[in-house]
């Protein structure tokens, strides 16, 4: 997590995850986490190996299973000097 010392930019951003629901069921969560990586490495010019994603975020996500997934999320953003990107719920 973020400590005191470190600088870092935060932002809140909206993702659809609409494109998730043209995958096949059983791969929607799958495919929604993706699509949420993708997003945030486009959005922060970051490498996609860089992004730690919170375990609530997966949480949300998986809340009503593997197929029926939430079609937008709000995710918090903070991006630490060193290049790591966290992703959190705000």
């Amino acid at each position: 997590m973020v400590e005191n010392n470190e600088l870092s930019t935060e932002e809140l951003i909206n993702i659809s995850l609409r494109p998730a629901r043209a995958s096949s069921r059983r791969r929607r969560a799958d495919t929604a986490i993706e699509i949420i990586k993708d997003a945030v490495a486009k959005y922060t010019k970051s490498e996609p190996g860089m992004i730690w994603m919170d375990n609530q975020v997966n949480e949300f996500i998986w809340k009503h299973g593997r197929e029926h997934i939430p079609t937008k999320v709000s995710l918090k953003i903070i991006k630490l000097e060193d290049g790591t990107t966290e992703v959190i719920l705000p």
